[in-house]
């Protein structure tokens, strides 16, 4: 079941994660699930996504998400 707004995500991920990751979360479940819908796990799969998502933008830090700091690009930006 993909989910629609951040409303609708699962009460403990609202409570647990802030504003800015719960839309990554919701974006990458959403990518996940529609992706693996062929597969008899595609939710908990669709999960796993979600959370890789957020765990590559934020760090839990004791009970809290944080945002990790940016990581500088290797390419046309690097001298």
């Amino acid at each position: 079941m993909p989910y629609a707004d951040v409303d609708e995500l699962p009460l403990s991920l609202r409570r647990r994660l802030p504003p800015h990751a719960q839309e990554i979360y919701l974006a990458a479940f959403n990518d996940a699930w529609a992706s693996y819908a062929g597969r008899p796990d595609h939710e908990a799969i669709a999960h796993r996504v979600a959370w890789a998502a957020v765990k590559r933008r934020y760090t839990k830090t004791g009970d809290r998400w944080t945002p990790r700091p940016p990581t500088r690009r290797r390419g046309a930006d690097a001298a």
